[in-house]
């Protein structure tokens, strides 16, 4: 196809849900949620026929060296000694990332329709805004780019929780503020290092010249210390924003406080953010070092499980429940990422697409029943199926994606995290038998919820209301159902491609640690600590 078309379609993806911007300002409010709705689909729309024409594209291999079937690049900004290129771009691992994104906005306007009463111009602005920012994020090839889109997404994430949440919005709002800067401070700080670094008065934010230098040895700073420090800004950054324990303590008030467009942007889309870090950053410019931390990363990922797990079976509020579910269910992604296995690293990938999805509609779902109940308290529901049949079929369906019933899409992803990380020859398989623990005790905190809510006798709060889904919150849902019947039924388009992007990362990281090229400075001039090390990191493999 030819690079000026996949140029276009590459950048109406990433760019019109802003243009519909300046069209809802200067339009009359009653028809806000229109060009909201037509300027988030588009995306969409575009994403799909990109998807489909990536379906049909063959190995990246083959077209070019830099992995990518569609990608664009073109000068940015230059100045003095800085070269600042525009350069995006779509491989098997965010192909499903871009897809997941467009496919959730559209349903989060529809849901705001008559919902989104306050300063509803605002609203609409700030969802194709954070739209726009996170397809930014999940298509970024150049390291200034990538971190622009990533605090991007910080001021109307904020403005959902601290404008349109809960009681105690605006301390939850702080709380994921502070953390998120914080992180992405520490990060920008080595994103700088690194692009001073590759060439001696030069700064470059090129993601494959950082990455091919890297691989060379040729980066004169690129010592053992440096690179740990390296990689554990780039890790903070993103253990953060997924979050992985003990970085998840903004995480269970900001998901409970934020009104529901809010939670299921976090959980389902931003979360994503984290995980699609450490796979496209932390593994292929740092292998020796995620080798070297694999363990104890795997360690905090299966202590999410549990303690998740833990903390989801002891809770009442229906949100933070789905909130340390789905901290439970991060850390699956992350013990998969950090496997050093394709089958884990893949599954990692279908599981961050079915989690997005299941974790949506679980939020959806959640908000609906507050709204008629104005209630978040498990006790206060009982007897809904005998009112309520379609909300108890939608919400039956998304509790075994959840949990991983065969046939579902929950049970792809984690089935070959389990596979993969129990094989693994870098971290040891009792990872893999702590974290099949945390998926019994998924099973102890969702179906003990859906049994409390769902059957009993009906309860007045629930007897004289009128409850069951209305046609448009049917249709809401309807897409999110299929996709988790499609993905647990039928997971080869998926992984077909999938497997191409994470092949691509395992063959980058396995060069590597088959060649270590750690450090530009002789060997005999490699100090004794830095020498055992590498004994060290060689040891792992």
């Amino acid at each position: 196809m030819n690079n000026e078309w996949i140029t276009w379609l590459l950048n109406a993806t990433l760019f019109a849900p802003i243009v519909g911007i300046p069209l809802i300002l200067l339009m009359k409010r009653n028809t806000a949620k229109y060009l909201a709705f037509g300027f988030s689909l588009l995306p969409l729309l575009v994403g799909v026929a990109l998807h489909s024409l990536y379906r049909l594209s063959p190995d990246p291999s083959l077209l070019y060296d830099k992995d990518f079937v569609f990608f664009s690049e073109s000068l940015w900004f230059t100045m003095d000694n800085i070269n600042i290129k525009y350069m995006i771009g779509v491989d098997g691992i965010s192909a499903y990332m871009v897809l997941l994104t467009t496919l959730i906005f559209p349903i989060l306007v529809l849901y705001s329709w008559g919902r989104a009463e306050k300063q509803e111009k605002l609203y609409y602005v700030m969802l194709l805004l954070l739209e726009t920012g996170i397809l930014g994020f999940f298509l970024s090839l150049d390291l200034l780019m990538f971190y622009v889109f990533f605090e991007m997404v910080l001021i109307p994430t904020c403005f959902f929780i601290g404008l349109w949440g809960g009681a105690k919005r605006e301390q939850a709002s702080m709380k994921f503020f502070l953390y998120t800067l914080v992180g992405s401070l520490v990060m920008l700080v080595a994103i700088i290092y690194l692009g001073l670094n590759v060439r001696e008065g030069y700064l470059t934010t090129d993601y494959f010249e950082i990455r091919n230098a890297i691989a060379a040895g040729t980066i004169p700073a690129f010592s053992l210390e440096a690179q740990k420090w390296l990689f554990l800004a780039f890790f903070a950054g993103f253990a953060i924003k997924l979050p992985l324990f003990p970085l998840h303590t903004w995480q269970p008030l900001t998901y409970a406080e934020s009104g529901t467009t809010g939670s299921v942007i976090l959980a389902a889309l931003l979360s994503k953010m984290g995980a699609y870090g450490f796979i496209r950053f932390c593994l292929p410019y740092f292998p020796e070092m995620s080798m070297y931390f694999a363990p104890f990363i795997c360690t905090l990922a299966v202590i999410s499980i549990v303690y998740g797990g833990y903390l989801a079976v002891v809770q009442t509020n229906l949100k933070k429940m789905i909130a340390y579910a789905s901290l439970s269910h991060l850390g699956f992604i992350t013990l998969g990422i950090f496997s050093f296995s394709e089958a884990a690293l893949s599954g990692a990938v279908i599981q961050m697409t079915a989690h997005g999805i299941a974790t949506a509609a679980l939020f959806l779902l959640a908000g609906m029943l507050f709204e008629r109940y104005k209630t978040k308290d498990i006790r206060n529901f009982q007897g809904i199926a005998k009112v309520a049949p379609r909300f108890t079929l939608f919400f039956m369906i998304t509790v075994l994606a959840t949990l991983g019933l065969p046939g579902l899409s929950g049970f792809v992803g984690e089935f070959m995290i389990l596979l993969g990380s129990f094989n693994s020859s870098a971290i040891s398989s009792a990872f893999a038998i702590v974290a099949a623990l945390g998926m019994v005790i998924g099973a102890v905190y969702l179906l003990n919820t859906f049994r409390r809510m769902m059957f009993g006798e009906v309860v007045e709060n629930i007897k004289n209301k009128m409850f069951d889904l209305r046609k448009r919150e049917v249709a809401l849902v309807m897409p999110l159902i299929a996709f988790m019947f499609f993905i647990g039924l039928y997971a080869t388009p998926f992984l077909s491609q999938i497997n191409k992007g994470s092949d691509r990362v395992m063959k980058i990281v396995e060069s590597r640690l088959e060649n270590p090229q750690l450090t530009a400075t002789p060997a005999n001039e490699i100090p004794q600590d830095r020498i055992q090390e590498l004994e060290v990191i060689e040891a792992t493999k």
